[in-house]
């Protein structure tokens, strides 16, 4: 499975503007404003990378259910429940 990012890449100093109440209420709870951001920068960038697979593929996607709908599975024949 591709990665999808360089997980060896530099780190890069950023300027952010947030919620001043949040951020401090964050820094009280000694909470990592670098490691949160980036979880969910990572999080953000698969459901979008997985939106775009979708979209790349839904013409797949659909003929394979047409397939299966009319055809049934493969291993129907060999399933127990």
């Amino acid at each position: 499975m591709q990665t999808l990012y360089d997980l060896n890449a530099p780190k890069k100093p950023t300027n952010l503007s947030i919620n001043s109440d949040l951020l401090a209420k964050s820094r009280l709870l000694n909470i990592n404003l670098s490691a949160t951001l980036e979880q969910a920068l990572r999080a953000k960038l698969a459901e979008k990378e997985a939106e775009s697979w979708k979209q790349q593929n839904a013409n797949a996607i659909r003929a394979y259910n047409e397939f299966v709908e009319e055809n049934g599975l493969f291993s129907d024949e060999f399933r127990t429940f």
